[in-house]
């Protein structure tokens, strides 16, 4: 069984929740198991927490689960810019699948609601890579 750890972004919290009972789910669909969830301030505050279950032989690929709601200023595209560039980074550092599933930048609130099923894209590419990768 593939098993998959999720890091949860805490901001936003109405609607990653919603997107980690999606991801959890679909998980369940796949035949892969959540096996370690690691909540996080941020989308920002991510990739301490990916190099964590990165760095566990036990998962076999780590899915993020965020959403990023454009404010006033342009921080929504710093933090999408940095978190996602550094998640890449630790996916090929240590040679593990580990998936986007956060939605923004540049959304409005409503536009977050609309894309709670990123979370499931997420879960998808993760069971996909590892099967694909030829790791179980």
């Amino acid at each position: 069984m593939i098993r998959l750890g999720f890091v949860v972004s805490e901001f936003n919290r109405d609607l990653t929740s919603q997107m980690e009972q999606l991801g959890r789910e679909h998980a369940g669909f796949l035949g892969a198991e959540v096996a370690e969830v690691l909540y996080v301030p941020g989308v920002f505050d991510m990739p301490l927490a990916v190099k964590k279950l990165a760095e566990n032989a036990d998962i076999d690929a780590v899915v993020t689960i965020g959403a990023v709601i454009q404010g006033a200023t342009k921080h929504d595209e710093i933090v999408m810019q940095h978190a996602s560039r550094k998640i890449a980074d630790l996916a090929l550092q240590y040679d593990k699948p580990i998936t986007l599933g956060i939605s923004g930048p540049g959304m409005s609130r409503l536009d977050a609601h609309e894309r709670v099923e990123y979370a499931k894209r997420a879960v998808e590419a993760a069971v996909k890579l590892v099967q694909r990768l030829g790791r179980k």
